[in-house]
């Protein structure tokens, strides 16, 4: 089947895993090795794993206004972007222990937008920096009316800074096309959104 992977879980082996760092992330040193595809098995390698709770990531969709709901935040990661560091994104958070995906993105989608959906649509589950990172992020369209364009959110004992967009789904789809949309989760939500947005419309999703 396309994409299904040569090996599994039990062809490695973790011959160490040890804890370095601990703050609001967590930084482990692992020492692996794992079968080879030409027989065999690699030598132990050492690897830095940046270690990240589950994410969850929403993109409000009105059917009705054909608009979706976007956040503009700083991001530290994007200090050296030469277009600054505030980025437009999906509304998104971090999975608290016993939290649910759909609490998840109902709690965010409070407090990063002020916004409430009616329902929540599957797009994705995938893993965003498999290199270094276990961090694995599921995304949801989130079915409902929009309101409050330009309004600002977050929680202040969280450093939140949030302001919310709302822009049409063919405006937001042309600054995807050129290259304006540079994080991966917006990227991917648009791009299902472009695809499935006539079976919203039409109650098929």
């Amino acid at each position: 089947m396309f994409g299904k992977p040569g090996y599994g879980r039990e062809d490695v082996e973790v011959l160490e895993r040890r804890l370095v760092y601990q703050g609001f992330f967590r930084l482990f040193i692992c020492r692996v090795r794992h079968r080879l595809f030409a027989g065999g098995w690699s030598r132990p390698l050492a690897r830095e794993l940046f270690a990240r709770p589950r994410a969850v990531g929403v993109l409000p969709y009105d059917p009705a206004a054909d608009r979706v709901a976007l956040v503009e935040q700083f991001r530290i990661g994007a200090l050296e972007r030469p277009a600054g560091p505030w980025l437009l994104e999906l509304v998104a958070g971090l999975a608290g222990p016993g939290e649910s995906d759909e609490e998840v993105a109902r709690r965010e989608l409070a407090e990063e937008a002020g916004l409430a959906v009616e329902r929540l649509v599957p797009i994705a589950e995938l893993y965003l920096s498999p290199g270094g990172s276990d961090e694995r992020i599921a995304l949801y369209c989130g079915i409902g009316r929009l309101s409050g364009d330009g309004t600002v959110h977050g929680l202040a004992g969280e450093g939140e800074d949030i302001r919310l967009h709302l822009v049409s789904r063919e405006a937001a789809l042309a600054a995807l096309d050129a290259g304006q949309c540079d994080n991966a989760p917006l990227t991917i939500a648009l791009q299902w959104l472009a695809l499935h947005h006539r079976e919203i419309v039409e109650g098929r999703r």
